[in-house]
């Protein structure tokens, strides 16, 4: 096998970089991944550095060398193709993504998970998990960011408070997946309306396909967390089909359970700001990559998700 270099030192959840790049041509020079850009017929090449990459997002005009793709899955960063603005925009179809493949990946978290999955009631019992994190974060993440707190996004508010309260009760005695699903869009639904009013984006109404900024910010922060959570679960090398929430069928639905631990708390909000600021894509893009690491997303999902593959394993305990 041939060995790696330092460059795999960096572990996933510690990366900092989420790369989206249009118009250019995706390179191996001199031992580094580049991208190439034409500027008034001069070439101009940019490094990209991939040891402290989770993903790489190839929106409209871009490609890619073969011995780039190669050095990018040495050190298991995602490739994904996407529309302009890194959303799947193109016949409303999903990110394509290229999964780096290794034998080598960790064994303990996918056996875990299989101990649990085809028990209905335990998978219950791990989507309740799920939800549960998902509040707890929001909480935590609200109540200690200055900014949320100065726009209105404060979880020590009181009517914030018994909201989450309330869901966290409901969320303790749902029978099914199918009523955990409607107390999720019914908690998602009341801070949508929170944060319409807070932020006086009057009229709001969650359409994916809608082209105002609220909505268009939601879906483009929304694509970042599930990017996070692809490589989040490649990593512990856990397939993306064996969801607790969204379905045994739906493609890519474990990656919908796990980016749902940090939407609410991070992308919703911001989502909101930007609108009321009137920012641009990149703006926005930048200010949310900047919550992801300032809040530890990754950790956050990478622990929670070791958590529940390991609850029900004889192992559990050496590797928590």
């Amino acid at each position: 096998m041939e060995q790696l270099s330092d460059l795999k030192a960096i572990l996933h959840s510690k990366r900092a970089n989420i790369y989206y790049l249009e118009k250019c041509r995706v390179m191996q020079k001199d031992g580094r991944v580049l991208y190439l850009s034409e500027a008034n017929k001069e070439h101009q090449y940019w490094n990209i550095p991939i040891a402290n990459t989770t993903c790489l997002l190839l929106g409209t005009g871009t490609s890619i060398t073969q011995a780039a793709m190669r050095m990018l899955a040495q050190v298991g960063v995602l490739v994904g193709f996407c529309g302009s603005g890194a959303t799947p925009l193109l016949m409303a179809n999903e990110i394509e993504w290229l999964t780096p493949q290794s034998e080598y990946r960790p064994t303990e978290y996918i056996q875990g998970w299989m101990r649990f999955w085809f028990d209905e009631d335990k998978r219950l019992e791990a989507a309740k998990r799920f939800q549960t994190e998902r509040i707890n974060f929001l909480e935590k993440v609200w109540a200690k960011d200055r900014e949320l707190s100065f726009e209105g996004f404060d979880s020590t508010n009181d009517d914030i408070k018994k909201m989450l309260q309330n869901a966290r009760d409901t969320i303790g005695i749902a029978p099914s997946v199918g009523k955990l699903l409607q107390i999720e869009a019914d908690l998602t639904k009341r801070l949508y309306k929170h944060a319409a009013k807070v932020t006086g984006v009057s009229g709001f109404v969650r359409e994916h396909n809608s082209a105002d900024l609220a909505n268009d910010f939601l879906n483009h922060g929304n694509y970042l967390a599930y990017g996070l959570a692809a490589t989040t679960l490649w990593v512990l090398g856990i397939p993306h089909g064996f969801a607790v929430m969204h379905g045994k069928t739906r493609r890519g639905a474990l990656v919908f359970d796990v980016a749902d631990l940090i939407k609410d708390a991070l992308v919703l909000p911001w989502a909101f700001i930007a609108a009321k600021e009137r920012m641009d894509e990149n703006g926005f893009r930048a200010q949310c990559l900047q919550a992801f690491v300032k809040h530890g997303a990754m950790d956050f999902m990478f622990n929670r998700v070791k958590e529940v593959a390991l609850a029900h394993s004889d192992i559990g305990e050496e590797f928590s």
